[in-house]
């Protein structure tokens, strides 16, 4: 069976970034995925389109493809007084590589960064953590079979791996979002 529209897809994959491995699946856990329906990049299942258990590809994804491009109007300082809960400061939290969920005027979750601490201001970055960044894949098909509706109803309809959504492979969910979902994979 080959990788299709709305077929449930395992691969195993390693991504590097920078000349460094991002991230990978487990050895004999792949990633599973329903084919076609945005769990994914669009790219990385145009590559992957039509090819069979067994079979193995590489392919590189330019920033635009992948998680797109560095916006430094992402990067803004926020009151640091947006950090208290109960009149204290959640210090629990707030250190330079915190994720932070957080949402804007709209109600529209995000993830931000915290990359520096002022005396009065907290810089965020709301970038993708890969925004800007070349993804080099290395992937091979597992399996291909058809959807159940066991694969439906597992994890809320979703199979992105991630450890808070229910998954194991504590890896990128792609190019979805997540409601409820504070992993810090799911954007």
């Amino acid at each position: 069976m080959k990788v299709e529209q709305n077929k449930m897809v395992g691969v195993d994959y390693k991504l590097t970034v920078d000349g460094q491995v991002a991230d990978q699946s487990r050895p004999g856990q792949p990633l599973e995925f329903i084919f076609g329906t945005g769990m994914l990049l669009p790219k990385f299942e145009e590559a992957i389109l039509g090819k069979e258990p067994g079979e193995k590809v590489a392919f590189t994804l330019a920033p635009e493809d992948g998680y797109g491009v560095f916006h430094a109007e992402a990067v803004v300082d926020l009151p640091k007084t947006i950090f208290m809960v109960d009149g204290k400061l959640a210090e629990d939290i707030l250190f330079v590589g915190s994720q932070v969920p957080m949402a804007d005027n709209q109600g529209n979750r995000m993830m931000g960064v915290i990359k520096e601490i002022g005396e009065e201001t907290v810089k965020m970055d709301f970038n993708h953590p890969m925004a800007g960044k070349t993804l080099d894949f290395e992937v091979e098909v597992i399996s291909v079979r058809d959807v159940t509706p066991e694969d439906l109803a597992a994890k809320g309809g979703c199979s992105c791996g991630c450890d808070e959504c229910g998954g194991d492979c504590g890896g990128d969910c792609g190019d979805h979002d997540h409601e409820g979902c504070d992993c810090g994979h799911c954007h």
